[in-house]
């Protein structure tokens, strides 16, 4: 046991940290292997590939990402501040790398290869989105001649149209939701949100005439008949073979037939094979941890902390619905993984690197030692 009276890093960070916002996000780290268990199996068969190639490869990323998880939360909100601004320096090079070289995979260009490993730049690019926008609309609040708020709408105006190159509409528009539910935090006016709202229409309207990928998605989701939309229609069949308690483990068909049910679809194989009760168990896991999280950000005195665990909650859950709300057909059809469940290597470091801060800024934290760190930030001018 950690005496409390001890005051080395660890004693100080095991009686200051959310333990059960820590034991949720375990949790979601053990189904993760179990799901993979049950969905990677015939993905590999059909590869030629060992039959556990991606259990053992999802196991091998799980093991890095709780290191850097436990790792990122030992931090002080000072020291993510200056983390993020060199992940995010060194993001956005790699995203526009993947622009200017990368393989084009599926008609877009979203991966690199670095020392055999391929790397998904974007997934890395959101937590320390998250964290500079938070600190920008945090310094607007503390001084508003500080121009912080076009400054963050700078950022985002670059951060899509990046995205919008390779393209990436999945992460677009999460950047843009997580982006959003930050400026209407930060207390902005409702005509500033309406205005954002009606320039993302229009987006969302001139890439419909512009991008036969992004309208065949639309139409497919509109009207399921008018193109191929077989892993939609076989997802949803999914959840009704499983029912309530499922078919059992190894029982399910969708895992055989689908191409990306260890990815993007692993919730339909858990729906079949484990039914519905368990689905409603990841549900309200996730739940909890965007739930606690908020509150824990609300009870926060210091502006940057609040919005950048809210903004970081937001993230993640809004990551997780969208990836459950497609395997419903609750939406249409985005590369999106489930957090800590679908295989994915990137998507793994990137979580773990989020959740990491998240477990920091939520840290119990005396006010003044809260107060100093932010003061600290910038004395007499603004940096990160």
């Amino acid at each position: 046991m950690v005496s409390r009276a001890t005051r080395t890093p660890f004693g100080e960070w095991w009686w200051t940290v959310d333990k059960l916002l820590l034991g949720a996000l375990a949790t979601l780290m053990l189904a993760g292997i179990v799901l993979s268990l049950a969905a990677s199996p015939p993905v590999a068969a059909r590869l030629h590939l060992e039959p556990f190639y991606f259990v053992n490869r999802h196991v091998w990323f799980l093991l890095p990402a709780i290191v850097i998880m436990l790792a990122t939360s030992f931090l002080t909100p000072h020291q993510i501040r200056r983390l993020a601004l060199v992940m995010f320096t060194l993001s956005v090079a790699m995203v526009i790398y993947t622009i200017l070289f990368g393989a084009e995979i599926k008609g877009a260009r979203r991966w690199m290869t670095f020392a055999g490993m391929t790397i998904q730049p974007s997934e890395f690019l959101k937590p320390s989105f998250v964290i500079l926008i938070s600190w920008l609309f945090a310094e607007s609040a503390r001084r508003p001649e500080m121009p912080a708020n076009s400054l963050a709408l700078g950022i985002l105006l670059f951060v899509v149209t990046l995205l919008v190159l390779q393209p990436d509409f999945g992460q677009t528009m999460l950047i843009l939701l997580v982006w959003g539910a930050l400026f209407f935090m930060a207390g902005m006016r409702l005509v500033w949100i309406g205005g954002l709202c009606a320039v993302s229409l229009v987006g969302l309207t001139g890439a419909y005439y512009t991008m036969p990928h992004v309208a065949q998605r639309i139409q497919r989701f509109m009207d399921p008949s008018s193109g191929d939309s077989f892993q939609i229609t076989t997802s949803v069949s999914s959840f009704l073979r499983g029912g309530w308690f499922g078919l059992g483990p190894g029982e399910g068909t969708v895992k055989r037939i689908l191409p990306d049910s260890h990815t993007d679809f692993v919730f339909a194989v858990a729906g079949e094979e484990f039914g519905v009760v368990l689905c409603l168990m990841l549900l309200l896991l996730f739940a909890f941890v965007v739930i606690r999280s908020l509150r824990n950000a609300m009870q926060n005195e210091d502006p940057f902390t609040r919005f950048a665990a809210a903004g970081l909650a937001i993230l993640f859950g809004l990551q997780s619905a969208i990836n459950m709300s497609v395997n419903l057909h609750l939406m249409p059809a985005k590369g999106m993984t489930l957090p800590f469940i679908s295989y994915g290597g990137s998507s793994m470091l990137s979580l773990a690197y989020a959740m990491g801060m998240l477990l920091a800024l939520t840290r119990e934290r005396p006010r003044a030692e809260m107060l100093a760190s932010y003061v600290n930030v910038a004395p007499a001018g603004a940096r990160a």
